[in-house]
């Protein structure tokens, strides 16, 4: 036997036992049976077919790293939370982009929005952003979303994404129609995750120490300028490299090429938000910057890889219910279903202790009362009591006065959707101007929608061409137009030989 080097750790089963060769099994003989007793061999392979843990619902592919974010304006006026209190001052944390629809192995580069999640480690808890690269959403109604995420995914029968399904229900659900302009638009498909924008698309509270608050929504602006690809560039680097956001990101920080966003918030008094053309709380409305301008509050810049994907990336858990002292949902609907569907998920995909994994685990967290459970690994608190105990707990509770100013919720219980109406093509209709001012950016997204809509049955293109009617009668010809002609043009093609 070679002499042992004191610097290298002996290789050990799971027990800690050393092993001699782990590539070797007990067995009888030369060309004997196995031996059950040979627990080496039964922990690699118990554990191999455990490796796997459940892939998110939605956002399975994504890729991340580590970076901070720093405080480069006085916004105190308007927010006491602790992270942002203070020119200069840092927080650390963690990033993680992602695609939406697709599973772990989809291509980046697939025409879908895409997640950008970041929780911050700050000194009074973990701050999450689980925002996106888009400033609106698909949707208003709670109820909708996994109804709509089903149709994005594959048909239950064929277990093939299906145009028709796609389509079928946007064009049925036009409060979609704001979404579905940014997604058929080249911004569907960026160029890589350094060259997008994060928004939070939902609205929240920035609470002052007396109760008062404002609205407000976060806007994390690329620094790298944003970048796209159009629908032939996507789809060839996504044969060409499927892994290409990710190798992107791991690359440009290896070489010290620190991606970095500029942070803003846009702002509004309650006495503002009522008068506010737009309801703040629907998510398929942006802000018009024009009418509630940017302001800038601090940098966020990504600067070192993860060691290891799974342990750091894989397994972060972000929620828009992990806040801070000073930060408040508001009562946007899918907001406030979110608050629980997220921590839900990654109860049942982590385990109920996901916070005590390290990628997770807030910089202090002191909670007796929340013991036990799967995988507890923080010393479960150890001989104390797991009640408020007048004998033996010494601990101490901080007031937090919650936002009481303004908001008063008074009426009858309803159960209904949300009405869709000519306000909401407004913006749609702005955001299809706001392409024309670009050479073959409202082409691309005809010849993008038409690409994709030809795909489904006649009834539900029809449907959806009345869609685009309404958002501008132009464009909703344009689309008619191309779209029958990729449908004559299929069925035209002679049909192929049977091998």
């Amino acid at each position: 036997m070679a002499p042992q080097d004191n610097k290298k750790p002996f290789y050990t089963t799971s027990n800690g036992c050393p092993v001699f060769d782990p590539e070797a099994a007990q067995r009888i003989g030369h060309n004997g049976p196995l031996l059950l007793q040979d627990f080496n061999l039964i922990d690699l392979l118990a554990h191999f077919d455990r490796e796997r843990i459940p892939e998110r619902v939605v956002h399975a592919k994504g890729a991340g790293a580590y970076g901070e974010f720093e405080v480069t304006d006085d916004i105190s006026d308007i927010c006491s939370i602790d992270m942002l209190n203070g020119i200069g001052k840092k927080t650390q944390c963690i990033a993680r982009f992602s695609t939406v629809g697709g599973e772990k192995g989809s291509a980046d580069s697939a025409r879908d929005p895409r997640g950008f999640a970041i929780k911050f480690k700050s000194e009074e808890g973990n701050w999450d952003w689980v925002f996106n690269n888009t400033p609106i959403f698909f949707l208003r109604d709670p109820t909708k979303f996994p109804i709509f995420i089903h149709t994005q995914k594959r048909n239950p029968q064929t277990n093939l994404k299906d145009a028709t399904m796609f389509w079928d229900y946007l064009s049925t659900h036009q409060e979609s129609a704001h979404q579905v302009m940014h997604l058929f638009s080249d911004r569907g498909t960026p160029y890589s995750y350094r060259h997008m924008n994060g928004y939070s698309g939902h609205t929240y509270k920035f609470t002052k120490p007396d109760g008062t608050f404002n609205y407000v929504q976060i806007h994390c602006k690329t620094d790298q300028g944003n970048k796209t690809f159009n629908n032939e560039e996507a789809t060839k680097i996504a044969s060409e490299n499927p892994d290409w956001h990710t190798q992107d990101l791991f690359e440009a920080i290896e070489k010290g090429r620190h991606p970095s966003w500029t942070v803003y918030v846009q702002v509004l008094s309650p006495e503002q938000a009522e008068k506010f053309r737009w309801n703040v709380f629907d998510l398929t409305k942006v802000w018009p910057q024009k009418e509630v301008p940017l302001r800038r509050i601090g940098k966020l810049t990504l600067n070192k890889n993860p060691e290891n994907y799974f342990a750091e990336i894989e397994q972060a858990a972000f929620s828009p219910s992990h806040l801070v002292p000073g930060v408040e949902p508001s009562a946007d609907p899918v907001l406030q279903s979110r608050l629980f569907s997220y921590p839900d998920t990654h109860r049942h995909r982590l385990g109920v202790n996901y916070q005590q994994i390290p990628v997770n685990c807030p910089l202090r967290a002191f909670n007796p009362y929340q013991r036990d459970g799967f995988m507890t690994i923080n010393g479960n608190h150890g001989a104390l009591p797991n009640y408020p105990s007048t004998v033996s707990l010494n601990m101490q509770y901080k007031p937090v006065k919650a936002s009481q100013q303004h908001e008063k919720w008074v009426g009858a219980v309803t159960c209904e959707q949300l009405p869709v109406s000519d306000e909401d093509f407004v913006q749609p209709a702005a955001l299809w101007e706001v392409l024309g001012r670009t050479p073959g950016q409202q082409e691309n997204l005809v010849s993008n929608v038409a690409g994709h809509l030809s795909g489904a049955i006649q009834q539900v293109r029809q449907q959806t061409y009345g869609m685009f009617r309404r958002i501008n009668n132009d464009l909703g010809a344009r689309i008619e137009k191309l779209t029958e002609e990729k449908v004559a043009q299929a069925h035209a093609k002679p049909a192929q030989p049977k091998l």
